[in-house]
């Protein structure tokens, strides 16, 4: 049986505790998602706060499943160090894209919007979208 192509959601953080924490809140949130690849890429090797090109593309490779990867970040250099990568050109896996979208409610759009089989322009859009969500 050949595994679902689904596009695969990296979440960059300077902390691992709140990559680890919004990829269970997001999967949660999309009823389980079970099947959507989630990897969280926070802090640094040591454990520090920080951010890691290591774990991001080895976070990136671990969710890559042939249909795109989509990574959101918190803030500054999880920004940078992303573009750097893609920038380079052969640290991440083909078809990934740093998508500009809210850390949180991004993420879990873009869990839910992979779970139903969307592609990677979709799962992009809907983490976007996410940015008009109003609270009051």
């Amino acid at each position: 049986m050949s595994e679902e192509k689904l596009v695969g959601i990296v979440l960059v953080s300077h902390s691992a505790e709140v990559a680890a924490s919004v990829a269970e809140l997001a999967k949660g949130l999309a009823g389980g998602a079970t099947a959507v690849p989630v990897a969280a890429a926070g802090g640094t090797e040591g454990g520090g706060l920080g951010t890691s090109a290591e774990l991001i593309s080895a976070a990136a490779a671990s969710v890559d499943r042939g249909a795109g990867v989509a990574v959101l970040t918190d803030l500054g250099s999880a920004v940078l160090t992303v573009k750097a990568l893609l920038a380079e050109g052969d640290e991440l896996p083909d078809g990934t894209r740093l998508v500009d979208a809210p850390f949180v409610e991004g993420a879990v759009a873009a869990v839910v919007t992979s779970a139903a089989g969307a592609d990677l322009a979709a799962v992009e859009a809907a983490a976007a979208e996410a940015y008009s969500y109003r609270k009051v």
